[in-house]
């Protein structure tokens, strides 16, 4: 049934396949919400502040993922998709706005801003896809998200549990989807029912990457304009510059620029490649996000010693290296061991410059990136230069 108005909400595979303008200004949203999580962490540079963290930027990204498999789904330019993607970005805005004290006072306009986004979106959608088999789809989803969304409230109001229940829910919400929200008399989706558009899912995950990188150069900026323009916070802020020029170069070369086709070339089972591709580029985002912390402290005091920024400031390039190399293994189903090596580099450069002030292990592990970039284009080279079919 592709007439009335169910009909009319679908994306059509044959139309543009870009992002529009108003995703690329949802997206914007995520520079506050990103910069705010950092904020967060910053503030609780601590084992159990990190992982608190980890629950406020898992939500905050599950809100950006669904709504951006909601724009492959449905077309972002009829009006109610549009009130649907205003809806979402005011949400995400309230959440960003209380993720420092989400723990401190504030967890309910967290909780409530997240619950609210994900039933406002199925409250929209569910009505006016009545008579579509995708309903059925959509019911689903907004069952799972009523019942995780219950924990998001409870912890909201009993503090001793918010943890563990904030926890459990991040774990049924990322989990459901992947088991494709089995739901009691209504079955579960099947890959087909979630088939994506490749080109457009692949594109809408490097813009929120780019922003990623956008929030760490803006973060750095911000610091060293207020701290002053000395030489060493000069060279701890073209440091982290540097960085974050290699990180991007890194992830368009392995996965980021072909996930697109490959999903495509897969088919309808495409969509499991697309939602393993969105876990993991949680865990990159996870890694800017620690790089962003860690960087901003060093600019503040090159020469500080502080283990707790230390370890943000290692963990933040093995992080991304970690997601980035499975997402290049997923793209091209093997593992290549130099990519791996890499990893390994950065966590033996990071003993290795335990000792050393911030400025000086940041150089070492810049230093190492560079060479991760530099050895992958052409070990990349290489490669298509024996085989043109085959990359990375």
């Amino acid at each position: 049934m592709t007439s009335g108005l169910p009909g009319r909400l679908l994306r059509r595979r044959e139309v543009s396949r870009r992002a529009s303008f108003l995703e690329l200004f949802f997206d914007l949203a995520f520079i506050l919400a990103l910069n705010r999580v950092s904020r967060a962490l910053e503030e609780d540079l601590t084992a159990v502040g990190a992982f608190r963290t980890a629950l406020l930027l898992a939500a905050i990204w599950w809100v950006w993922f669904v709504t951006a498999w909601s724009t492959d789904w449905f077309d972002p330019g009829t009006p109610l998709i549009i009130a649907l993607l205003l809806w979402v970005m005011f949400g995400g805005m309230l959440m960003a706005a209380a993720a420092p004290t989400a723990y401190a006072g504030h967890a309910l306009v967290f909780a409530g801003a997240y619950v609210a986004i994900h039933l406002g979106r199925a409250a929209m959608l569910l009505p006016a896809l009545r008579g579509h088999p995708l309903q059925l789809r959509t019911l689903r989803v907004a069952i799972w998200f009523a019942a995780s969304g219950a924990l998001w409230l409870v912890g909201a109001f009993v503090e001793p549990a918010q943890v563990i229940l904030w926890t459990v829910a991040v774990v049924i919400d990322l989990s459901m989807a992947r088991l494709r929200w089995p739901t009691p008399a209504l079955g579960r989706s099947n890959w087909a029912d979630l088939q994506v558009i490749g080109e457009h899912l692949s594109e809408r995950y490097q813009q929120i990457y780019i922003i990623a990188l956008g929030e760490l150069i803006l973060t750095a900026g911000i610091t060293y304009s207020g701290r002053g323009f000395d030489p060493h916070r000069t060279l701890a802020f073209a440091l982290v510059f540097v960085s974050a020029v290699s990180i991007g170069r890194l992830y368009l070369l392995p996965g980021g620029m072909r996930l697109g086709a490959v999903i495509e070339a897969i088919g309808p089972t495409g969509s499991h490649l697309a939602l393993l591709a969105g876990y993991l580029h949680l865990v990159m985002i996870s890694g800017v996000v620690a790089i962003s912390v860690g960087s901003q402290l060093m600019i503040e005091d090159p020469f500080s010693h502080h283990p707790a920024v230390f370890v943000t400031l290692a963990a933040g390039p093995a992080l991304f290296l970690v997601g980035w190399i499975l997402l290049a293994a997923a793209v091209h189903r093997r593992v290549s061991w130099h990519r791996a090596l890499g990893l390994v580099a950065i966590v033996a450069g990071a003993v290795a410059g335990r000792n050393l002030p911030l400025l000086g292990y940041s150089a070492i592990a810049t230093g190492i990136l560079i060479l991760i970039a530099h050895g992958d284009a052409l070990v990349s080279r290489a490669a298509r230069s024996r085989s043109p079919s085959r990359d990375g």
